[in-house]
C-alpha cells in the first residue's frame, strides 16, 4: 500500500508542470527630459534615459525619446514620437528596438490639493531579431499634492502605469498583460518650471514563458521645462 501510494506520488510530481519563477532585482534608472514650446501651440520633448544594474555597473538599457506635439488646449496635447531602445546582451548582439508611438497628455484637474493627470500611450515595436511589429497601449495616471503651503514647493508624488500587449510577435512579445509600473517619491522645485523627481520604483514584467520579474528601482528624473 505504501509502495503504491509513493509511486502516485512520484508520478504527480513528474506530471505537474514547473511553476513560473519570480526573479527580482535592484535597478537604476536616470531620466533627463527637455521639453518646451518651439512656436505657439507647437510643443515637444526629448528625453534621454541610462537604465543600471543595481550596482550602478553597466547599462542594462539605454533609452531615447524624441517627440513634436501640438497643444490642442490648456489641458489636453497629442504627441507623435519615435524612440530607440539598446539592450545589451551578453555573448550576443545587443537588441535594438524602435518604436513608433502616438500619446496624449490630459491634465485631468486638481480635487482639494491633489493635481491629477495623465498619458496615454501607442507604440508600434520593431524589434532587431524579429520581423514583426509589436503593438502595445500604456496608460500613465498620475498624482501629486504639496507638502507644505506653497503650491511652488516640494511635492508628494505618486503615479501608475500599466502596459498591455495587444498582440503576440515572433520576438517574444505575448498578448495581455505586459507590465505594471507603481512610483512613489518627491517632486523637488529648480530653477523656473523645472523639476527633479526622486523616490522609488517597482516594475513587475509579465516574462515569456508565464516567469514575472520584479525590478526595484531607484529612480531620478530631472525635468528641464521652458
Amino acid at each position: 500500500m505504501f509502495r503504491k501510494s509513493l509511486l502516485a506520488l512520484s508520478a504527480l510530481a513528474v506530471s505537474t508542470p514547473t511553476l513560473a519563477a519570480t526573479r527580482q532585482e535592484e535597478q537604476v534608472w536616470i531620466n533627463f527630459t527637455a521639453m518646451g514650446s518651439l512656436k505657439g501651440d507647437l510643443v515637444y520633448f526629448a528625453e534621454i534615459q541610462p537604465r543600471l544594474n543595481g550596482d550602478a555597473g553597466p547599462i542594462d538599457q539605454l533609452l531615447m525619446r524624441p517627440a513634436i506635439g501640438w497643444k490642442l488646449s490648456p489641458s489636453l496635447t497629442v504627441y507623435q514620437g519615435y524612440a530607440h531602445v539598446e539592450v545589451p546582451r551578453e555573448g550576443r548582439a545587443d537588441r535594438n528596438e524602435e518604436r513608433s508611438f502616438q500619446q496624449v497628455n490630459w491634465s485631468i484637474g486638481t480635487f482639494g490639493k491633489v493635481e491629477l493627470s495623465s498619458r496615454t500611450r501607442l507604440e508600434q515595436r520593431f524589434v532587431s531579431d524579429g520581423r514583426d511589429t509589436g503593438w502595445r497601449l500604456r496608460q500613465f495616471v498620475r498624482a501629486e499634492t504639496p507638502l507644505g503651503a506653497r503650491k511652488s514647493g516640494p511635492a508628494a508624488l505618486g503615479w501608475m502605469e500599466g502596459f498591455v500587449a495587444l498582440n503576440d510577435t515572433d520576438w517574444g512579445a505575448r498578448k495581455g498583460f505586459d507590465q505594471l509600473r507603481s512610483f512613489a517619491g518627491v517632486e523637488l522645485p529648480l530653477a523656473g518650471k523645472s523639476t527633479l523627481e526622486v523616490g522609488y520604483l517597482n516594475q513587475v514584467i509579465n516574462q515569456t514563458g508565464g516567469d514575472t520579474r520584479i525590478n526595484h528601482i531607484a529612480s531620478i528624473t530631472l525635468w528641464a521645462r521652458h
